[in-house]
C-alpha cells in the first residue's frame, strides 16, 4: 500500500490540517470522530473536510518529506503544492 499526505479543512476555524495516510479515507473520519484515533488538533473545529491528497509516495519517509514541505506553507498555498523539492545544492 502507498502513502499519501493530505489536507484537511475546517470551516468552524478557519484553518488546515496536514498529515500523512495510508488510507487518507480513514483517517478524515478518525479526525472527525467517527472512527478511533484522529490528532488531538483536530478534536475541536469538526467536521473537517478533505481539500487536497498528494502521492502516491512508495515509502513513509517519502511522504513525511512531503507533509514537512507541505507545512511550510500557509493556508491557500497548501492547497496547491507543487511536489517535493530537492534537498541537494
Amino acid at each position: 500500500m502507498d502513502w499519501s499526505a493530505y489536507v484537511i479543512t475546517s470551516e468552524a476555524r478557519g484553518s488546515t490540517y496536514v498529515g500523512i495516510a495510508l488510507d487518507v479515507e480513514r483517517r478524515v473520519a478518525e479526525h472527525n470522530g467517527l472512527a478511533p484515533g484522529g490528532a488531538r488538533s483536530t478534536r475541536g473545529g469538526r467536521p473537517w473536510l478533505l481539500a487536497a491528497t498528494f502521492g502516491p509516495y512508495a515509502s513513509r519517509s517519502e511522504a513525511q518529506r512531503a507533509e514537512y514541505q507541505i507545512k511550510r506553507l500557509r493556508g491557500a498555498e497548501r492547497l496547491c503544492w507543487g511536489g517535493l523539492e530537492s534537498s541537494a545544492g
